[in-house]
């Protein structure tokens, strides 16, 4: 068969394919194999089929993962994608934004790569969704889980909601901005330990304290790039479904837009205040370190007052006793009996240490 029917979400399957007239997800490597045999694309995306239901309005949702520039070509043909947001999803655009043409509506929206043992893991992911009033096609150029997430969510939720185009890019949405939470609570747990172990950990303690605050700010950081102008990409959102255009979002998606819209916000505020203790933490991590070596700075001054005091004592003690090593003429050489005059020597050499030892103890003790 060209079209393969499969419940499971393989990722070497490029296109996935949703209908609320079939009973299960179609599975695709190329564009070819989404229709059956048999099947057109048009019989594919007006739900007639063997496994249609006739009776169920047709909602379709096709999500295609690196298009090449052919399949665009044929996509924007069938569907009558206007030329610039061919251009903005072939470039992989970055920048957020919502955008209204004649029959439909573009979000581009960012989030990130979530594979925790990808190399680009963190790194912005983007995610283009077109929406029409019967269907909606969303693009992307790397693997990621929130088609999967929605797939799933609408099968659960099914029998309570009604499944529309505008419902689907509010869930893909809402399945990007929630998967920020989880990073985001992890860095709250990182910048509350951060927070208070640094100005407590001892110094043999602290070798990595910069290290994790570094590591730190730059996940904050990155996350407040990658949030950028959520929030206000889905204000616009919102807005529009209070317009009476043809291809705007329903009013009854509105209120979910507000709730994502909230989340945005609280998610920034709270980006912006771990960056603020963090930089707070650095600072403090920095005087904490200056503090350290001003007190290493003064315990060396005072070992090396205490040498120079010592020094003083023993230095004149030193030129006395050196005159007897010299090879000159010295006091009591010709001398034969006796050593009165050597143990006056001595005498005076220890009245004179005895004397500047008691000098030194007393200095030290008064500083």
């Amino acid at each position: 068969m060209g079209g393969i029917i499969n419940t499971g979400h393989d990722r070497p399957y490029r296109f996935s394919f949703y209908s609320n007239a079939l009973p299960a997800t179609i599975h695709a490597r190329s564009l070819s194999e989404l229709p059956a045999e048999g099947q057109s694309f048009e019989d594919l995306f007006n739900g007639i089929s063997a496994l249609a239901d006739r009776e169920a309005a047709n909602t379709w949702w096709l999500d295609i993962q690196s298009p090449t520039d052919e399949e665009m070509r044929v996509l924007s043909k069938v569907f009558s994608i206007h030329p610039l947001t061919t251009e903005d999803i072939q470039m992989e655009e970055a920048r957020e934004k919502i955008e209204l043409f004649r029959n439909y509506y573009l979000v581009c929206f960012r989030g990130f790569d979530q594979d925790q043992y990808s190399p680009t893991h963190l790194e912005p992911l983007n995610m283009y969704i077109i929406v029409f009033r019967e269907g909606t096609l969303s693009f992307h150029f790397r693997p990621t889980p929130h088609p999967q997430n929605v797939r799933r969510r609408i099968k659960q939720l099914k029998d309570y909601i009604s499944v529309t185009s505008d419902w689907i890019s509010y869930a893909l949405i809402d399945d990007i901005t929630d998967a920020f939470g989880p990073l985001i609570q992890s860095i709250e747990y990182e910048v509350d330990s951060i927070d208070e172990l640094v100005l407590i950990l001892k110094e043999a303690e602290q070798s990595d304290m910069l290290r994790r605050i570094g590591t730190c700010r730059k996940k904050v950081m990155g996350l407040l790039r990658l949030m950028g102008n959520k929030a206000d990409v889905v204000k616009g959102l919102a807005k529009r479904c209070n317009e009476n255009w043809r291809v705007a979002p329903t009013s009854d998606i509105g209120l979910y837009l507000s709730d994502i819209q909230d989340h945005l916000i609280t998610m920034t505020q709270n980006l912006n205040h771990y960056e603020k203790i963090l930089s707070r933490s650095h600072s403090n991590y920095l005087a904490q370190i200056s503090i350290e070596m001003t007190d290493a700075n003064n315990q060396i001054n005072d070992v090396l007052s205490k040498m120079t005091a010592l020094g003083t004592v023993l230095i004149p003690m030193n030129l006395i006793t050196g005159l007897w090593g010299m090879n000159v003429h010295v006091p009591g050489q010709d001398v034969d009996q006796g050593y009165a005059w050597f143990a006056s020597i001595v005498a005076v050499l220890a009245t004179f240490a005895l004397i500047g030892g008691y000098t030194t103890y007393k200095f030290m003790i008064r500083r």
